[in-house]
């Protein structure tokens, strides 16, 4: 694995508000591997994991029931892998929601590789806001991903509305 300056593994989430894991700037080169985070699907905004500002960093071998985003990447995320993750209920696995603000730092480097997605609204998403300010995404990579049951197993939505 290299050096890392954070690790969460072998973690199990009960009934967490809003972010069940959320990780913001700081501690570069951290995994988060091995997150079990059940929450019902009409839980609304309780995405399983939230980074924002960061680089480097891995979800790895995790299994995410949530009534939002399973894994979702605000402004400022660079280099960054989700793997082995499964995703049920919820919105499937989300870049953004983006241009909120202005100037908000470009996402880039983000690979997606070998997720089982099921009984989602969506797959894998990219989301801005309607009238949004300007923003970069770029060098993204979807890999052998299995969507089971999904509404949009690929999506660009540049009006995302919550």
């Amino acid at each position: 694995m290299g050096k890392l300056n954070m690790a969460a593994m072998f973690v199990s989430i009960v009934e967490a508000q809003v972010f069940d894991i959320g990780k913001y700037g700081g501690a570069p080169n951290s995994d988060i591997a091995q997150v079990i985070s059940p929450a019902p699907e009409e839980s609304i905004n309780t995405d399983g994991i939230h980074i924002s500002r960061s680089s480097g960093i891995k979800v790895l071998e995790s299994n995410i029931k949530t009534g939002d985003d399973c894994v979702s990447l605000g402004d400022g995320c660079s280099d960054i892998t989700i793997e082995r993750v499964t995703c049920r209920p919820g919105h499937g696995i989300s870049v953004g929601s983006l241009g909120k603000y202005e100037k908000e730092d470009p996402v880039t480097g983000v690979t997606v590789r070998n997720c089982t997605i099921t009984g989602t609204m969506n797959g894998v998403r990219i989301k801005t806001w309607p009238d949004s300010f300007e923003g970069i995404v770029s060098n993204m990579h979807f890999e052998d991903i299995i969507v089971n049951n999904v509404g949009n197993p690929v999506l660009i939505d540049y009006a995302y509305c919550p």
